[in-house]
């Protein structure tokens, strides 16, 4: 019977900590760059989100409650990059809030010959 070397499973140890530990830095300095990036162009993501959420809002409304179509035919009319933006409708009121993730939020109403309006956007 052969004895394993007690240095050598030590050492194999101690490899795993510091494969962990620079795994670990890996992450936390990614999850710190993110979050700096997002700082620093806080205003145009804003600003983008704002704007797709208005669009989107008014442009699914007019198309779930003038043109008559489903919601989920609505998504279509999307542009391109505007995936995150999503749409709920509320029957009862006649609207549709579009939502941009941790930005935005927008809803637009039907009301008898205006069409789709926005609510008080302040963008």
């Amino acid at each position: 019977m052969v004895k394993a070397n007690p240095s050598a499973r030590s050492a194999a140890k101690s490899s795993g900590i510091h494969w962990r530990r620079l795994v670990l830095w890996v992450v936390g300095l990614s999850i710190v760059a993110f979050a700096g990036t997002v700082w620093v162009f806080r205003e145009p993501i804003g600003g983008y989100g704002s704007v797709a959420s208005a669009y989107s809002a008014r442009v699914g409304c007019s198309c779930r409650f003038v043109a008559g179509r489903s919601l989920q035919d609505c998504t279509k009319d999307k542009l391109a990059g505007m995936e995150a933006v999503t749409l709920v409708e509320d029957a009862e009121t006649k609207s549709v809030t579009a939502r941009f993730p941790l930005v935005a939020e927008a809803t637009a109403t039907y009301r008898e010959g205006y069409g789709c309006v926005l609510e008080t956007w302040e963008g």
